[in-house]
């Protein structure tokens, strides 16, 4: 497997730098996957996220997840959940039960989340 380059800075990374973490990654580099996924999450380039996460890594999982629930971004989310991402189902459900969105939680609960079930638990008893 080939070795990751080392960039010492941010700065020194050019689209031709972006263009052989990407060839690393094909290539089953989880390193170069990490790398990339932290580059893309301060860009806000999504995109790669989601490509990264077809990948595997779960790193951008969680890095979009941490976007996606800062921004409110349902929708980003719920993809996320799709693909096995589990901190978004806690982001999820965090936000659920903010807005107090019990049949949301009530179905990542039945999908198998604690914090879901958790937070429904504390939305009933909050309501009685």
């Amino acid at each position: 497997m080939a070795e990751l380059p080392f960039w010492p800075y941010r700065g020194g990374m050019t689209g031709t730098d972006r263009a052989a973490l990407r060839a690393l990654v094909d290539q089953g580099n989880e390193e170069a996957a990490d790398r990339l996924a932290h580059l893309s999450a301060e860009d806000g380039d999504v995109e790669t996220l989601k490509y990264l996460i077809d990948a595997g890594n779960e790193s951008a999982g969680d890095l979009l997840a941490k976007r996606a629930a800062d921004q409110g971004d349902l929708e980003t989310l719920e993809y996320l959940i799709g693909n096995g991402v589990m901190s978004a189902v806690d982001r999820r459900a965090t936000i659920a039960s903010e807005h107090g969105d019990a049949a949301t939680l009530q179905r990542l609960a039945d999908e198998g989340s604690e914090v879901a079930q958790t937070l429904l638990t504390r939305t009933i008893s909050d309501t009685e």
